[in-house]
């Protein structure tokens, strides 16, 4: 059984930071690509980044360049969004997700459940 779990969300002011993480399991997580998406209350769910297998190939979301990275760790199976810089507008939930193969293509297997980040003004 795949799961994904995200944690380290929280309430943070403006300008502040959190890393975010993504557990997997039951899945060979290296040989997935993997995506931060976020969802604001009343909006449709939105793509954040995304990072191939190894890590070569890294994509953002014009919204979040410059304050969000992406990364992963193979050998923990971990899948991390470090976000500097928070703005209120960046509250949401965000789930991370896991692609059919080793290449950011925009294409899901997994989901996870979702960890909250609201960010104060």
């Amino acid at each position: 059984q795949v799961q994904l779990v995200e944690s380290g969300g929280g309430l943070v002011q403006a300008g502040g930071s959190l890393r975010l993480s993504c557990a997997a399991s039951g899945l060979t997580f290296s040989r997935n690509a993997m995506d931060w998406f976020r969802q604001a209350p009343g909006k449709e769910r939105e793509f954040v980044a995304g990072i191939s297998w190894s890590g070569s190939s890294i994509y953002y979301a014009d919204s979040v360049k410059g304050r969000f990275t992406i990364s992963r760790d193979n050998a923990q199976n971990t899948l991390y969004l470090q976000m500097n810089i928070l703005k209120p507008e960046d509250t949401a939930v965000y789930y991370c997700a896991a692609e059919k193969t080793g290449y950011v293509r925009r294409e899901y297997d997994y989901w996870g459940q979702g960890t909250q980040v609201t960010v104060s003004s």
